[in-house]
C-alpha cells in the first residue's frame, strides 16, 4: 500500500504544473509530453521531501497526510451507482475493466489516453494491443496499479463490487458505469463517460449525432407493422433475449418485436416453444457472418428448427454482433438491422458504408439494398402453452 502511494505521489508530482483539458491532450500529444520532461525535476525533488520525512519520522501517518496535500485538487463527480469519485482535473491515463467502456473511450478519442484494458476488449483494432489487465470479472489489481491510471472504468453487471472497493483503497480513482437497458441509456452513459473523462463537448456532438439517426429510424419506420423476430444470443443451450433488455430495444428501434416474452435478461427457451411461437424472423449476431452462414446450414438439419417457417422461408438475418454491445457502434447495427426487416422504408436511400465493422449478411431478404421486398408470412403462435424459460447467463459486454 505504501509503495503504491508513493508511486502515485511521484507520478502526479511530474506531470503538469498547468490544467489541460482532455481534448486538448487529444490535439496535442508531442506537446504533452515535452511538457511532462519538463516537470520531471518536480518528481525528482517530490521523491526527496517524501525519503527525509520517512527517514526522519518512521511514521507513514504523517506523510500520507503531506503527500496527500501536496497532490493536485480534481473534481468531484458522482458516479452511476451513486458513488462519490475524485477524479484529477486533467485525466491522461485511463484503464477499461469492460469491452462497451473501451469502445467508448475510443468514440470519444480517448484512445490514446487508453493505458490497459482487458482481454475481451477486441474493438476497435487497437484496443487489442494495449496492455490487459485479466478478465472483466476478476482483473489483475497489480497490474491496473502498474499502469498509473488516473481513472479506471467499471460497469456494475460485469464488474464485482469486490474490485471496486479494493481499487478504491488503494487509492485509485474508480467510475463506474450502470448496465444499459435501453439504446437511449447507452447515450446516456457516453453522455457520462464524457464528463469523467473530461471530454464533454465530445460527448455531446456524439450523443446528439446517434440520437438524430435514431430519430431519422423513427421517421422512416412510422407506421411499419412490427416483425416478429426470435434474436438467437445461443443455440445450444437455445438462448434469447429478455423484453428489458438493450437489444430488445435495439430491435424495437430496428422495426422488431422478440417472441421471447420475460423479465428474466437472457432466457434459456426450449425448442418446443420456439416452434410454438414461430417467429416471422430469425435475428443472429456475428462478427463473422461466413461462419455463421455454416452454422446455420447445420441447424437446417435439426429437428425443431427445420420446423420454423423462417427457416424454411429463408426469413434469417445476420447483423453484426456490435449490437450485443452497448456503446455508440450499436446504433449502426440497429441502422442496418432496420434495413433488413423494412426494405421498403429504405428503397431510395444507399446502405451505410461498413468500415465501422457493423455489417450483415442476409439470406431471405432477396435484394434489400435496391428494391422492396416482402416477407414471406409465418402462421401467428397458437393459444398460450407452457414455455420453458429460466435465467441464463448475460451475453458479452
Amino acid at each position: 500500500m505504501r509503495l503504491v502511494f508513493l508511486a502515485r505521489f511521484f507520478y502526479f508530482c511530474s506531470r503538469k504544473s498547468k490544467t489541460m483539458p482532455f481534448e486538448t491532450i487529444l490535439r496535442a500529444p508531442n506537446g504533452v509530453d515535452a511538457e511532462i520532461r519538463k516537470h520531471r525535476h518536480t518528481a525528482f525533488s517530490a521523491g526527496i521531501v517524501l525519503l527525509f520525512l520517512i527517514s526522519c519520522d518512521g511514521s507513514i501517518a504523517g506523510q500520507t497526510s503531506a503527500a496527500h496535500a501536496a497532490l493536485p485538487r480534481g473534481r468531484e463527480l458522482t458516479d452511476d451507482i451513486g458513488r462519490r469519485v475524485q477524479i484529477p482535473q486533467e485525466v491522461d491515463r485511463v484503464v477499461s475493466l469492460a469491452p462497451n467502456l473501451t469502445e467508448i473511450v475510443f468514440a470519444l478519442g480517448g484512445g490514446n489516453h487508453l493505458a490497459g484494458d482487458t482481454d475481451f476488449c477486441d474493438y476497435p483494432a487497437e484496443a487489442a494491443q494495449k496492455p490487459h489487465v485479466g478478465g472483466p470479472v476478476n482483473p489483475n489489481l497489480e497490474e491496473i496499479v502498474a499502469l498509473m491510471p488516473d481513472l479506471v472504468l467499471a460497469t456494475k453487471s460485469i464488474n464485482r463490487r469486490e474490485t471496486v472497493n479494493a481499487l478504491d483503497h488503494i487509492g485509485l480513482p474508480v467510475y463506474v458505469v450502470t448496465d444499459p437497458h435501453s439504446v437511449e441509456e447507452m447515450i446516456t452513459s457516453v453522455e457520462h463517460l464524457g464528463s469523467a473523462l473530461g471530454a464533454e463537448k465530445s460527448a455531446a456532438t456524439l450523443a446528439d449525432d446517434l440520437r438524430e439517426r435514431l430519430a431519422e429510424l423513427d421517421r422512416r419506420l412510422a407506421g411499419a407493422a412490427p416483425r416478429r423476430v426470435l434474436f438467437v444470443v445461443w443455440t445450444e443451450p437455445m438462448i434469447s433475449i429478455g423484453r428489458d433488455t438493450f437489444i430488445a430495444d435495439a430491435l424495437r428501434r430496428a422495426g422488431g418485436r422478440s417472441v421471447v416474452e420475460t423479465k428474466a435478461e437472457w432466457p434459456h427457451v426450449s425448442m418446443e416453444e420456439i416452434v410454438r411461437l414461430q417467429p416471422e424472423v430469425l435475428v443472429f449476431a456475428s462478427a463473422h457472418a461466413g461462419d455463421t452462414q455454416r452454422d446455420i446450414d447445420a441447424l437446417r438439419t435439426r429437428p425443431g428448427w427445420r420446423n420454423l417457417d423462417a427457416m424454411k422461408h429463408g426469413n434469417i438475418v445476420v447483423v453484426s454482433d456490435a449490437i450485443n454491445r452497448p456503446a455508440p457502434r450499436m446504433v449502426e447495427a440497429i441502422e442496418r438491422l432496420a434495413r433488413a426487416l423494412h426494405p421498403e422504408a429504405f428503397a431510395s436511400r444507399a446502405v451505410p458504408s461498413v468500415d465501422s465493422g457493423a455489417g450483415f449478411s442476409l439470406w431471405g431478404f432477396e435484394s434489400a439494398r435496391s428494391k422492396p421486398h416482402r416477407l414471406k408470412p409465418a402462421p401467428p403462435p397458437t393459444a398460450d402453452s407452457n414455455s420453458i424459460i429460466e435465467e441464463a447467463c448475460a451475453c458479452a459486454r
